[in-house]
């Protein structure tokens, strides 16, 4: 892990087309702006964590439950 000295203000540029700024410091509390093409999703750690297990949930999805589902799905377009 690199770890950087900024104040408010500075920047610190990850590559060329990422940029993250200190914009302000309180008491135990930093502000940071990251500057990143559009394409390039940025969450925070706790939330990607969340996501990451949701999604792996989702994965777990039995073979009944499965079945169940797709007959609901084609079922609802034979009907429709």
């Amino acid at each position: 892990m690199l770890i950087l000295t900024r104040k408010t203000g500075e920047s610190i540029l990850i590559g060329e087309d990422i940029e993250v700024t200190i914009t302000s410091i309180d008491q135990n509390k930093v502000r940071v702006g990251i500057k990143s093409p559009a394409h390039v999703p940025i969450y925070r750690e706790e939330l990607y964590r969340r996501i990451q297990k949701e999604n792996r949930a989702a994965a777990l999805i039995g073979k009944e439950e499965f079945e169940n589902l797709l007959d609901t799905y084609t079922g609802s377009r034979q009907g429709g």
